[in-house]
């Protein structure tokens, strides 16, 4: 291992497990900003090789301090020079059709991936409670879930992302493009209709969140990646 990967390994472990976000999370009051709205990039809740094998430590090392801090630091900068209004994320995306194509890429890329890496732990273990329940009403069980999951991540063309949505009383699964997300209001295509609704789970599928390790495998990426799924998290999302 080089010096440079050990010192970035070391210095992941060493960041705190991220405090519960809940409602409030990727909200901060910009500085000089005092209305206004910053996205903020949240600590990585465990240790960049904590995830391996199924993801790597190299990929989450581009992954969240490239390609992520870079959404963070060009929507911010498209707050401040277009004089973006929302004080909330929720607000953000209520108006994205009406924001700058850089604000929806990057306001969406900051969000979604905040998101994703919440929705990641080591040691994964199956969904049991009142998710395990909610998965098999919706969907017959959580195998037969998964099996949609799967086939709307590895369906999705090009860059995008899969999503679980709760919608009203009804858990809904569907796929967005680019760093598009269920909150925005767009009229985001998917099999059946319109993707709307509270995100409860989501997967990355642009390439460069597993291309170092699979190439152009995804179907292997999405099931290695079930290794991986915070049910916890989805637990608190679903109450």
């Amino acid at each position: 291992m080089s010096i440079n990967r050990r010192k970035f390994l070391a210095d992941t472990s060493k960041v705190a497990v991220a405090a519960t976000l809940g409602n409030t999370l990727l909200t901060s009051l910009a500085q000089g900003q005092p209305a206004g709205l910053a996205f903020s990039q949240v600590p990585l809740p465990y240790a960049a090789n904590a995830l391996e094998p199924y993801i790597d430590a190299q990929t989450m090392d581009i992954h969240y301090n490239k390609h992520h801090a870079a959404y963070i630091k060009n929507v911010n900068d498209e707050i401040a020079a277009a004089k973006i209004t929302a004080t909330t994320e929720h607000e953000f995306f209520a108006m994205t059709s009406k924001l700058s194509a850089k604000a929806r890429n990057n306001g969406g890329g900051a969000w979604n991936h905040n998101f994703f890496w919440l929705s990641m732990k080591p040691g994964s273990t199956a969904p049991s409670g009142k998710v395990a329940e909610a998965l098999s009403g919706a969907f017959g069980s959580v195998d037969a879930f998964k099996d949609q999951f799967a086939k709307i991540a590895l369906g999705q063309f090009g860059s995008g992302w899969a999503w679980l949505v709760k919608n009203g009383n009804k858990l809904v699964i569907g796929s967005t493009p680019n760093q598009d997300n269920p909150l925005m209001d767009l009229p985001t295509a998917q099999a059946g209709g319109l993707l709307k609704g509270t995100p409860l789970l989501a997967l990355d599928v642009w390439e460069h969140a597993y291309y170092l390790k699979y190439q152009n495998k995804r179907a292997d990426y999405i099931t290695a990646w079930w290794n991986v799924v915070n049910w916890d998290e989805v637990a608190k999302r679903l109450a």
